[in-house]
């Protein structure tokens, strides 16, 4: 068996060289951006080294040799993966020492010149002042004179003398005093004295004219609180020192590109082969404080200025109390709309309670009001069939059977006689039969279907003195057997209805199909009568109530005094396409029943 190992990836070994010393801002912010990026960048395999180069001492050749010298014995064993020069100073140390210490290692910077570099790579922001002037000439046009503050030392007086040469389109427009390597004392007293529509232009200040040394933002705070005018400057930095504000140069998004630069070259780009980028990382900005504490109108303010340490408004400091107490009087509202809500609804559903346990009682009532209609009617119709049996059919069997009895002896002629009254007999037997059978079961409606049923229930009930009318259009040639028994029900119901209570003397009925389902009429010229009191009182609306109620059909029943009845019954579409459906599965269930039993059969 083979195993096979996979070595891990190596670390890579970065030494960052800042061109100013531990304190300064350049040196604060790469050491808090750069070591995280690149081993964010590098999934944690990262040596990270750092160096500061003291430039008040760089400029003396003893100096540059005990740097070089230190370096040397630290990193004698490391052979770095890439240089990263933070400022002119460390790339020019870092091009002369090439040979002895950086040998074949590339280079990315961060210069504030223009320079041109083998094998490496890196950005080119140029130093550039003139920006906060202009902003200064738009917050304050009544400014005439600029005082503009450096220091003695040599990065000091670098920075004056960029100011000097950029700040010359504006001496038409402003004077400047340039108070240069002036001890501290000196300088906070002449800056508390400065004229009306004078403002102060913060150069760089890292040692004075006594030769005493300060962090540059140190400083800065000691001659904001000294002026009487309006301070100003170029870096980001000195926002939230007493500074206005100004066209600021962004340390941190420099530094942030440069992480990104040395990434790529880690990752094994040519750093010869990725373009010097010229970057502008200036933009103005403003403290809203500064502005409220010099009277300085926010609206002369430019478009794009970005406008830092707004002091919030009422509302900005307690929306989120405002907002939590609106939000509780919002809830508390709701409740006490959903109780009221609750208790009205609640009411409402004691109000449905008693009316639905009134209807219950009712409806109980009435259920055993029908069923005593409904056993009385049982009875009554046993008795009238039994009547029938007796009085007509018994009787005619009777007849008949006496007839028979008399025809044993005699002769041939009044035999003849005999027989024909006994075939007349007969029939009428067959026919009081037949018409019984008819009213309790009409077996002709499967036979001849519901229309020719209906044709023949108009044709059987037209008197002389009562016309019938029926006519259809539409109608399906089959229905479902129980629908066609409802209808037919409900026709002989409807007419009778009409001829005996209604009087009717003209009665029309109609069967009618469309694509909403099918339809059943019947209208008369009877004498009315009134609905809501007739229900409940007879068994005739009841029975066809239920009797559409069972196929699920809708009935409608107008009628007025002297004005008629109009009834009308209602099958629905959806309705009569259920009932086909269970209607050919019961079929289909029959077919299989019988040929199941046949097949038994034969075998």
């Amino acid at each position: 068996m083979c195993i096979t190992a996979r070595a891990e990836a190596p670390h890579k070994q970065v030494l960052t060289l800042y061109a100013v010393r531990r304190d300064a801002e350049l040196a604060t912010i790469g050491e808090a951006v750069l070591p995280q990026a690149l081993d964010a960048g590098l999934n944690r395999r990262l040596d990270y080294y750092s160096e500061f180069i003291d430039l008040a001492r760089f400029p003396d050749p003893e100096y540059k040799a005990a740097f070089g010298d230190f370096l040397r014995l630290r990193f004698q064993s490391i052979r770095f993966d890439l240089v990263i020069a933070m400022g002119d100073a460390a790339i020019a140390f870092v091009d002369s020492h090439r040979t002895d210490l950086f040998s074949a290692t590339p280079m990315v910077f961060l210069a504030n010149t223009p320079v041109v570099i083998r094998n490496a790579t890196g950005i080119i922001s140029e130093r550039t002042f003139n920006g906060t002037l202009s902003l200064i000439e738009k917050l304050q046009p009544e400014v005439r004179s600029v005082y503009v503050v450096t220091g003695a030392g040599p990065t000091d007086k670098n920075i004056e003398r960029l100011i000097r040469i950029q700040a010359r389109p504006f001496e038409s427009r402003f004077t400047f005093t340039y108070l240069s390597g002036l001890s501290t004392s000196e300088l906070e007293r002449r800056l508390a004295a400065l004229p009306r529509g004078s403002a102060i232009y913060y150069g760089l200040m890292t040692e004075d004219g006594a030769g005493h040394r300060f962090h540059p933002l140190e400083y800065i705070d000691l001659i904001a609180a000294a002026a009487n005018a309006p301070l100003y400057s170029w870096a980001q930095s000195t926002l939230n020192h007493g500074v206005v504000g100004g066209d600021l140069y962004n340390q941190r998004a420099a530094t942030e590109q440069i992480g990104q630069l040395a990434l790529r070259v880690l990752a094994g780009q040519r750093a010869e082969s990725i373009p010097v980028a010229s970057t502008d990382f200036y933009a103005n900005q403003v403290d809203w404080r500064q502005l409220q504490r010099w009277g300085i109108s926010e609206t002369r303010v430019p478009a794009g200025t970005i406008v830092r340490f707004r002091e919030p408004t009422a509302w900005g400091r307690y929306s989120g109390y405002i907002t939590a107490a609106a939000g509780i009087l919002v809830v508390q509202t709701l409740l006490i709309a959903g109780l009221l809500v609750q208790r009205a609804r609640r009411r409402q559903a004691e109000q449905e309670l008693r009316e639905n346990q009134e209807r219950l009682r009712t409806s109980y009532q009435q259920t055993r009001a029908l069923s005593g209609k409904l056993l009385r009617a049982q009875e009554d119709e046993r008795s009238r069939i039994a009547r029938e049996l007796h009085d007509d059919l018994s009787q005619q069997m009777a007849l008949l059977m006496m007839d028979l009895e008399s025809w044993r002896g005699a002769d041939r002629d009044k035999a003849d006689r005999m027989a024909n009254e006994a075939l007349t007999l007969a029939r009428e037997m067959l026919k009081t039969v037949r018409d019984l059978s008819h009213r309790l079961h009409p077996a002709r409606l499967r036979l001849i279907g519901l229309v020719s049923a209906l044709q023949a229930l108009c044709a059987e009930l037209s008197q002389s003195d009562i016309r019938i009318a029926f006519s259809h259009y539409n109608v399906p040639s089959m229905l479902p057997p129980d629908l066609m028994l409802c209808l037919f029900r409900v026709a002989q119901e409807g007419t009778h209805n009409a001829i005996k209570c209604g009087k009717a003397r003209e009665i029309s009925v109609r069967l009618t199909g469309d694509s909403n389902g099918l339809t059943l009429s019947i209208v008369d010229d009877g004498i009315g009568f009134d609905v809501a009191a007739a229900w409940g009182k007879g068994l005739g609306l009841l029975s066809i109530s239920e009797r559409v109620e069972t196929v699920g059909g809708i009935l409608d029943i107008h009628s007025e005094h002297r004005g008629g009845t109009q009834l009308k019954v209602t099958v629905p579409r959806s309705v009569l396409d259920s009932m086909a459906a269970s209607s050919n599965e019961r079929a289909q269930a029959m077919r299989a029943s019988d040929s199941g039993s046949t097949v038994g059969h034969a075998s």
